[in-house]
């Protein structure tokens, strides 16, 4: 009986020595990550939400309305328990323009040329007013609080992050951010994978991720075969809290608004 006791107090010891690692590990952390996800067609949206409440991991999300691999549209009522569930764990939200509207270049008189990918002027090449601007932009908020009753934070990304600086002076007179990514963050989840597989893409944003970077990637990409956040996102989680890395929310924790990237999305 004896000999059982010992073996259970030093069962009992060594658990708490893992326990207090664990602890040790995340009161450690002397670095912060920002991870991001625009909505793309939602295929993996689910997966993504899965693992981020496993690792118990807050991330920021711009969305768009745009069409989905179940053929609705991300803020459709559809996906209302969804976005009303996310909220409830404590993530934040940006605009990524109602229509997904590309900036395609800047226009007379301080405006600009946009190319919706969605909604009635889908496809065409318009030329869009700041009034005309911040309508794509607040119209997620809008629809965002009669999903969740609650408004988004007041940050945008433009599709592809492509901008200029007549756009990013107008989302500023709308009251919005402008949230782009930095270099080692942009995840690769939009490319061909069997050029970019995701081991590579993995070991990449493993090793590359610096204090105070920006991800991004998607909820779902029509072109890539093998997707991206099945394969990585809770490795690549796991693989940054181990460099001693927190994951923190956009606004709340970000110091510095990042630069915009002007990277191509090949995403749709």
């Amino acid at each position: 009986m004896k000999r059982h006791q010992i073996a259970l107090l030093a069962a009992a010891l060594m658990l708490g020595c893992f326990s207090f690692g664990s602890i040790a590990q995340i009161a450690s952390c002397n670095k912060t990550v920002y991870l991001t996800f625009d909505t793309g067609n939602m295929s993996v949206a689910q997966k993504v939400a899965e693992i981020l409440k496993r690792q118990d991991v807050k991330a920021t999300f711009f969305l768009a309305n745009e069409k989905t691999f179940r053929g609705d549209y991300a803020l459709d009522e559809s996906w209302k328990p969804f976005w009303q569930e996310l909220a409830k764990e404590g993530h934040h939200f940006g605009s990524h323009t109602y229509d997904h509207d590309y900036f395609v270049k800047d226009g007379p008189k301080g405006q600009v040329f946009e190319k919706p990918q969605f909604g009635p002027k889908a496809g065409e090449t318009v030329l869009y007013s700041e009034a005309t601007m911040c309508k794509q932009i607040r119209r997620v908020d809008q629809r965002f609080q009669e999903m969740t009753k609650q408004p988004l934070q007041k940050i945008w990304r433009a599709p592809g992050g492509k901008t200029s600086p007549t756009l990013i002076r107008m989302g500023d007179m709308c009251g919005y951010q402008h949230i782009g990514w930095a270099h080692a963050g942009f995840l690769g989840d939009e490319l061909n994978s069997d050029k970019h597989p995701n081991s590579v893409l993995l070991e990449r944003a493993s090793r590359d991720m610096r204090d105070g970077d920006i991800t991004m990637a998607h909820l779902g990409i029509w072109s890539r075969k093998d997707p991206w956040a099945p394969a990585v996102l809770e490795q690549l989680i796991v693989n940054l809290k181990q460099r001693g890395f927190c994951f923190g929310l956009i606004p709340k924790e970000l110091k510095e608004s990042m630069p915009p990237k002007k990277l191509v999305d090949q995403s749709k």
